[in-house]
C-alpha cells in the first residue's frame, strides 16, 4: 500500500473503527480513538500540542463514522456518534465533508514576485502583462492582485524565475472552482459546483477533506448475517498483495456473501457502446464520447451540458452490474468497492445499489480483521470477465475496447481525454460548440489521470498497478 502521509493516517483512522466495531463494547471504545492513536506521553507529529491532534482525530472519525463535520456538535461524545451510525438508514447526497480544525487556510492562489528579482532594465514581466497587473516599486517588480489574472506569463518572461504562483492545493486541484474560502479563510464546498472528482481529497496535504464513509453501514449488515455482495471495480487489481482471486477469498472471509467482478458489466457497456456508435455515425453525427466516468457524467449535468447530446446513452458498467446481482439476489444489500470520490454519487442515485467501499476502507476491514489477501486461497469468479473488460480502469482501455467491438466497416479514430482539467474542460467545450472534434469521433473521457488507476481512493502506485494488471490481462480471454 502506498504509505503516504495522509492517505496514512486516514488508514488508521479506518483500522481503529474496524476494531472498535468488532469488539466488545463498540461505542466505547470509537469513543477512545483519539487517546489510542495519541496516548498521553506520545510525540506530536503533525500540530502544536496532543490535545489538537485528539481533536481532528476526533473529526476524522466522526469522518469515518459516516457523518459531516460541518454539523458536528462538539459537546457530542463520539460513542454518541457511534450508536447513531448503528441506528442509520439513509445518507443525503454530499459525499464529502471538511474538517475545518485540520485545514490551514492557506493564503489565496497568486502570482508572487520573490526577493530573486533584480530589477532589471528589461522589465520583460512588465510588457508581458496584458492586464496591467505588473508595475515597479522600489526598483523592483510588484503584482497588483486585484488586476492579476493568473495567466502566468509574467512568470514565463522573467530571465531569474523570480515569480512563482502560490497555490492552494485543494483550490488549484478542483476543475470547476467548487472550492472556496469561508468567512473564515478555511475551506469550503459548493455541492452545487462539485462534480465528486475527489482532486481535493487527494491533494490536500493536510487531508482536511474526507468522505463521509459508509463503512459501518457495510459492516452492521454483515455482523447482522444478511446477504452483502460486493462489486470490485476494474481497478482494484494491484491494489492489495495477490491477485483478484485471493482478494475474492478475502472478501469472502471478511464476511460478504459474494464478490463480483464490474469487468463483467464492463464488457456489456462495450457492446452497448460500439452499437450506439455505428448507430450515431451512420445517422452522420460527428463524434461520440465515452458514459462510463461518473465524473464526467457529473460534469456533463452542471457545467457541460452542450456536450450531453454528444456523449453515450449507454449506461456504466457498475450499471449493468448491478442490475445482474440485484435480479439474482433481491434481499442482498449490494455494495461497490470504489477507486473514486464519483462512484458514490452513482451509488446512491441507483436503486440496485446500497453503499460504496472505498480501497482504504476495504484495506481497513482487511487489517482490522487480521486478514491478508496474500495468504487467501483463490476462489474463482462465477463468470470470468474478459480481457477488456478487465482493462476499463485504464486510460485508452474504454476506447481500445469499443473500438475492437465495433463494425470494422466504420471509420474509428479515438481521442482520449486523460483527466478532467481546467484545459480539457475547455477542449469538451469547444468540441460541442463547434459540433466537430478533429481529434478523432470516438472520445473516451477519463475524470482522473491514467484512468481509475488514478482515482483519489486508490492506495497504490499507478507503476505497481500497472505491472499486477497487465499479468492479469495476460491471462485473460479476448472479449467474444
Amino acid at each position: 500500500m502506498d504509505n503516504s502521509g495522509t492517505l496514512a493516517l486516514k488508514q488508521e483512522v479506518l483500522t481503529k473503527i474496524v476494531e472498535a466495531f468488532f469488539s466488545d463494547n463498540f461505542e466505547e471504545n470509537a469513543r477512545l480513538i483519539p487517546y489510542y492513536m495519541r496516548p498521553k506521553g506520545s510525540d506530536v507529529p503533525f500540530r502544536c500540542c496532543i490535545y489538537k491532534e485528539r481533536a481532528i482525530i476526533r473529526d476524522r472519525v466522526i469522518a469515518g463514522l459516516g457523518f459531516p463535520i460541518e454539523d458536528d456538535n462538539e459537546e457530542k461524545l463520539l460513542s454518541d456518534y457511534a450508536n447513531e451510525s448503528l441506528n442509520r438508514q439513509s445518507f443525503n447526497d454530499r459525499v464529502l465533508t471538511v474538517i475545518g480544525a485540520a485545514c490551514k487556510g492557506c493564503v489565496p492562489n497568486r502570482m508572487y514576485v520573490t526577493n530573486i528579482c533584480q530589477g532589471c532594465v528589461e522589465r520583460s514581466c512588465k510588457r508581458a502583462c496584458k492586464f496591467g497587473a505588473v508595475s515597479i516599486v522600489n526598483g523592483k517588480s510588484y503584482i497588483d492582485s486585484t488586476k492579476c489574472k493568473n495567466c502566468k506569463m509574467c512568470m514565463a518572461a522573467c530571465p531569474y524565475n523570480a515569480i512563482v504562483k502560490i497555490a492552494v492545493p485543494c483550490e488549484d486541484a478542483c476543475p470547476v472552482g467548487a472550492i472556496e474560502k469561508d468567512e473564515n479563510g478555511l475551506a469550503k464546498i459548493d455541492h452545487d459546483k462539485c462534480i465528486s472528482c475527489g482532486r481535493c481529497v487527494k491533494r490536500c496535504p493536510f487531508a482536511a477533506i474526507n468522505e463521509k464513509s459508509q463503512l459501518i453501514d457495510v459492516l452492521k449488515n454483515i455482523k447482522a448475517g444478511n446477504k452483502v455482495i460486493a462489486l470490485i471495480a476494474p481497478s482494484i487489481a494491484g491494489q492489495f498483495k495477490g491477485n483478484i482471486y485471493q482478494l475474492k477469498s478475502a472478501m469472502l472471509k471478511a464476511g460478504f456473501f459474494d464478490v463480483f467482478e464490474v469487468a463483467q458489466g464492463a464488457d456489456i457497456t462495450t457492446v452497448n457502446e460500439a452499437n450506439e456508435f455505428e448507430e450515431r455515425m451512420n445517422k452522420g453525427e460527428a463524434f461520440m464520447t465515452t458514459s462510463c466516468c461518473a465524473g464526467y457524467n457529473e460534469l456533463r449535468s452542471k457545467h457541460l451540458t452542450e456536450i450531453n447530446k454528444y456523449a453515450s446513452d449507454t449506461k456504466t458498467p457498475l450499471y449493468y452490474i448491478a442490475e445482474i446481482v440485484r435480479k439474482n439476489n433481491p434481499d442482498a444489500k449490494i455494495v461497490f468497492v470504489s477507486p473514486c470520490v464519483a462512484k458514490r454519487r452513482e451509488v446512491l442515485n441507483n436503486p440496485n445499489t446500497d453503499y460504496t467501499l472505498n480501497y482504504a476502507e476495504l484495506n481497513a476491514i482487511f487489517e482490522g480483521r487480521k486478514i491478508k489477501v496474500e495468504d487467501c486461497q483463490e476462489v474463482p469468479f462465477d463468470k470470468e470477465s474478459s480481457k477488456q473488460g478487465r482493462n476499463y480502469g485504464v486510460t485508452g482501455g474504454v476506447a481500445s475496447a469499443v473500438s475492437m467491438a465495433a463494425n470494422r466497416e466504420i471509420s474509428i479514430k479515438t481521442c482520449i481525454i486523460n483527466s478532467l482539467n481546467k484545459e480539457s474542460i475547455k477542449q469538451l467545450k469547444k468540441y460541442a460548440l463547434d459540433g466537430n472534434c478533429p481529434e478523432g469521433n470516438l472520445i473516451e473521457v477519463m475524470c482522473c489521470e491514467g484512468g481509475c488507476i488514478g482515482g483519489n481512493d486508490t492506495i497504490e502506485q499507478q507503476k505497481t498497478v500497472r505491472k499486477s494488471l497487465q499479468n492479469l490481462l495476460d491471462n485473460s480471454s479476448d472479449l467474444s
